[in-house]
Protein backbone atom coordinates (compact mmCIF):
# COMPACT_ATOMS: atom_id res chain seq x y z
CA UNK A 1 0.00 0.00 0.00
CA UNK A 2 3.18 2.09 0.77
CA UNK A 3 3.74 1.68 -2.43
CA UNK A 4 0.53 2.56 -4.11
CA UNK A 5 0.10 5.55 -2.27
CA UNK A 6 3.53 6.69 -3.40
CA UNK A 7 2.27 6.19 -7.28
CA UNK A 8 -0.94 8.20 -6.79
CA UNK A 9 0.51 11.02 -5.15
CA UNK A 10 3.80 11.33 -7.92
CA UNK A 11 1.59 10.38 -10.98
CA UNK A 12 -0.27 13.51 -10.65
CA UNK A 13 -3.52 12.39 -12.48
CA UNK A 14 -5.84 11.55 -9.87
CA UNK A 15 -4.69 14.67 -7.12
CA UNK A 16 -8.01 14.40 -5.18
CA UNK A 17 -7.76 10.67 -4.97
CA UNK A 18 -4.15 11.63 -3.38
CA UNK A 19 -5.01 14.61 -1.43
CA UNK A 20 -7.91 12.35 0.07
CA UNK A 21 -5.79 9.06 0.94
CA UNK A 22 -2.93 11.82 2.50
CA UNK A 23 -5.87 13.61 4.90
CA UNK A 24 -9.58 11.87 5.18
CA UNK A 25 -8.88 8.29 4.39
CA UNK A 26 -5.65 8.10 6.61
CA UNK A 27 -7.37 9.87 9.53
CA UNK A 28 -10.51 7.23 9.12
CA UNK A 29 -8.01 4.09 8.98
CA UNK A 30 -6.47 5.33 12.24
CA UNK A 31 -9.43 5.83 13.95
CA UNK A 32 -10.53 2.01 12.88
CA UNK A 33 -7.71 1.18 14.04
CA UNK A 34 -7.24 2.85 17.33
CA UNK A 35 -11.08 1.62 17.79
CA UNK A 36 -10.39 -1.96 16.97
CA UNK A 37 -7.48 -2.00 19.46
CA UNK A 38 -8.54 -0.05 22.18
CA UNK A 39 -11.80 -1.95 22.16
CA UNK A 40 -9.98 -5.07 23.31
CA UNK A 41 -8.24 -3.11 25.84
CA UNK A 42 -9.82 -3.24 29.25
CA UNK A 43 -8.59 -1.59 32.46
CA UNK A 44 -7.07 -4.40 33.57
CA UNK A 45 -4.96 -5.26 30.79
CA UNK A 46 -3.27 -1.96 30.98
CA UNK A 47 -3.31 -0.61 34.58
CA UNK A 48 -0.74 -3.21 35.40
CA UNK A 49 3.00 -3.64 36.51
CA UNK A 50 3.52 -5.76 33.21
CA UNK A 51 2.21 -2.67 31.13
CA UNK A 52 3.23 0.11 32.88
CA UNK A 53 6.68 -1.74 32.50
CA UNK A 54 7.08 -2.25 29.37
CA UNK A 55 5.63 1.38 28.24
CA UNK A 56 8.93 2.57 30.65
CA UNK A 57 10.83 0.58 29.30
CA UNK A 58 9.72 1.81 25.36
CA UNK A 59 10.65 5.76 26.55
CA UNK A 60 13.73 4.69 28.20
CA UNK A 61 14.30 2.93 24.67
CA UNK A 62 13.41 5.46 22.59
CA UNK A 63 15.44 8.15 24.70
CA UNK A 64 18.43 5.98 24.22
CA UNK A 65 18.48 5.11 20.85
CA UNK A 66 18.06 9.05 20.10
CA UNK A 67 20.80 10.21 22.36
CA UNK A 68 22.69 7.24 21.34
CA UNK A 69 22.44 8.39 17.66
CA UNK A 70 23.11 11.42 18.03
CA UNK A 71 26.38 11.00 19.82
CA UNK A 72 27.77 8.11 17.03
CA UNK A 73 27.26 11.05 14.37
CA UNK A 74 28.90 13.36 16.64
CA UNK A 75 31.90 10.52 17.09
CA UNK A 76 31.45 9.45 13.26
CA UNK A 77 32.41 13.83 12.39
CA UNK A 78 34.91 13.37 14.79
CA UNK A 79 36.87 11.09 11.91
CA UNK A 80 35.27 12.53 8.86
CA UNK A 81 36.92 15.24 7.16
CA UNK A 82 35.73 18.66 6.72
CA UNK A 83 32.90 18.81 3.76
CA UNK A 84 31.56 15.20 4.54
CA UNK A 85 30.26 15.98 7.80
CA UNK A 86 27.13 14.35 8.97
CA UNK A 87 24.06 16.58 10.81
CA UNK A 88 23.43 14.88 14.02
CA UNK A 89 20.25 15.12 13.93
CA UNK A 90 20.48 12.39 11.26
CA UNK A 91 21.38 9.82 13.77
CA UNK A 92 18.44 10.64 16.17
CA UNK A 93 16.06 9.25 13.64
CA UNK A 94 17.61 5.44 13.76
CA UNK A 95 14.63 5.05 16.31
CA UNK A 96 11.98 2.80 14.40
CA UNK A 97 8.98 5.04 14.82
CA UNK A 98 8.59 5.66 11.65
CA UNK A 99 7.81 8.29 10.03
CA UNK A 100 7.57 10.28 12.82
CA UNK A 101 11.11 10.46 14.15
CA UNK A 102 12.47 11.58 10.74
CA UNK A 103 9.49 14.24 10.47
CA UNK A 104 10.95 15.37 13.94
CA UNK A 105 14.67 15.33 12.72
CA UNK A 106 13.86 17.60 9.74
CA UNK A 107 11.97 19.78 11.89
CA UNK A 108 14.35 20.88 14.20
CA UNK A 109 16.47 21.01 11.48
CA UNK A 110 14.37 23.48 9.47
CA UNK A 111 14.28 25.50 12.69
CA UNK A 112 17.70 26.82 13.23
CA UNK A 113 18.38 26.56 9.35
CA UNK A 114 15.22 27.21 6.93
CA UNK A 115 17.68 25.90 3.90
CA UNK A 116 18.09 21.84 6.02
CA UNK A 117 16.09 19.73 4.20
CA UNK A 118 16.58 16.85 6.44
CA UNK A 119 13.37 14.39 5.75
CA UNK A 120 14.66 11.72 2.99
CA UNK A 121 18.25 11.85 5.01
CA UNK A 122 16.61 10.97 7.65
CA UNK A 123 14.27 8.52 6.25
CA UNK A 124 17.22 6.15 5.90
CA UNK A 125 17.99 5.34 9.06
CA UNK A 126 14.12 5.68 10.19
CA UNK A 127 14.09 2.40 7.47
CA UNK A 128 17.25 0.84 9.04
CA UNK A 129 15.98 1.31 12.44
CA UNK A 130 12.76 -1.01 11.24
CA UNK A 131 14.39 -3.63 9.65
CA UNK A 132 17.10 -3.65 12.63
CA UNK A 133 13.98 -4.21 14.82
CA UNK A 134 12.56 -6.54 12.67
CA UNK A 135 15.64 -9.26 12.96
CA UNK A 136 16.09 -8.19 16.17
CA UNK A 137 12.24 -9.66 17.24
CA UNK A 138 13.06 -12.51 14.78
CA UNK A 139 16.24 -13.07 16.67
CA UNK A 140 14.23 -13.28 20.10
CA UNK A 141 11.37 -15.23 18.75
CA UNK A 142 13.46 -17.68 17.42
CA UNK A 143 15.68 -18.01 20.37
CA UNK A 144 12.60 -17.94 23.29
CA UNK A 145 10.07 -19.34 20.91
CA UNK A 146 8.63 -22.73 23.34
Amino acid sequence: MLAFGNFVKQCGVVERLSKTMENELMNIVSILLSLGVGSQMTPEKIINPNSLGIILLGLVAFGVASAGGIMMAKLMNVFLPKGKKINPLIGSAGVSAVPMAARVSNKVGLEYDPSNFLLMNAMGPNVSGVIGTAIAAGVFIATFAK
